[in-house]
């Protein structure tokens, strides 16, 4: 039996790169192995990554070398980053640059590269429907990850461009749940207007990253995007109404005043929701549903990912 090619993944503990990881590991005959890379392999999540059967090592986004080492005799590497950690575009940037350059070093033959759009490419920092955040740039946590594709494309690493999509898990983990507002209905806030956004469930990026990453060299030097399911405001409502057992009521808030709600990246995320609002057709037709599917036939639609998890979204009193 030959050996199996390895794929080192970055961010392995966090919710992309757990999907890929475990996604790895439940096809045992597919002739890959997880290399789950995380800061900590101490930590309780990288301990279960190991005992479910991954190689475990240790590298940080800010240390270069760790990284060489880390991506070492692997023939594909997922790279991600994390810009709710620190709220640093330059950061970013930085980290993804080690990245490339590591994976050049170290001969990786592939690169999936986790990014979203440049919004600058659609509204320049000199348009005033959007306003410009940190001197130079639209949504930060968008535009720098867009940026940095041309540093993976300049490495010469065989890249796909892997766009991903709304997080449903969101509405778990970052405070996006439905609000109970002072006449006892829950709400649920979207400044998407009527419009379309594409959704996913997090465990399910990784699972199509590790469909790119089957079809070998398929859609190296390709953009590529994945989405379960492209919903309205209203029907994402709908479905929590189903979900929750309680009517919950979609609320509109234009991305003007979302971005003054004074939480951190409360104008970044504002900016986002109005790239994603007033270019939904563009973002929504890189996402097709059909391909996404074809990389993962187990892909969840909203309303199956809200019979999993829906209990799990916390509830106001």
């Amino acid at each position: 039996m030959s050996e199996k090619k390895v794929i080192a993944v970055v961010g392995s503990t966090g919710a992309q790169g757990g999907g890929l990881v475990r996604a790895i590991l439940a096809d045992p005959s597919g002739g890959y192995s997880a290399r789950a890379v995380t800061r900590n392999p101490s930590s309780e999540k990288a301990r279960a990554l190991a005992a479910e059967g991954a190689e475990v090592v240790a590298a940080d986004l800010d240390d270069p070398a760790s990284l060489r080492a880390a991506f070492r005799g692997a023939h594909g590497a997922y790279c991600v980053t994390n810009f709710w950690e620190h709220f640093s575009p330059e950061k970013e940037l930085g980290q993804a640059r080690a990245m490339a350059e590591a994976a050049k070093a170290e001969g990786v033959a592939h690169v999936v590269w986790s990014t979203l759009e440049d919004t600058r490419a659609f509204v320049p920092l000199d348009d005033a429907r959007m306003p410009t955040l940190m001197g130079r740039y639209k949504v930060p946590h968008f535009d720098a990850k867009g940026e940095a594709n041309a540093l993976f494309e300049a490495s010469g690493v065989p890249t796909t461009l892997f766009h991903t999509s709304f997080y449903w898990d969101n509405l778990i983990h970052f405070g996006m749940e439905p609000k109970r507002g002072p006449d006892g209905k829950l709400s649920f806030v979207l400044p998407m207007a009527g419009e379309r956004l594409p959704g996913i469930a997090a465990a399910d990026i990784g699972a199509c990253a590790y469909g790119i990453f089957r079809a070998g060299e398929a859609y190296a030097g390709k953009k590529v995007g994945v989405a379960g399911e492209h919903l309205t405001g209203q029907e994402m409502a709908d479905g929590l109404t189903r979900a929750l057992g309680e009517e919950v009521v979609y609320a509109y808030v234009p991305p003007e005043v979302y971005r003054t709600f004074g939480f951190p990246g409360a104008d970044d995320l504002g900016n986002m929701f109005q790239f994603n609002r007033d270019f939904s057709a563009e973002f929504c037709a890189l996402r097709d549903l059909a391909f996404s599917r074809s990389l993962h036939p187990g892909l969840q639609d909203f309303s199956t990912w809200l019979a999993r998890n829906g209990a799990r979204i916390p509830r106001s009193a």
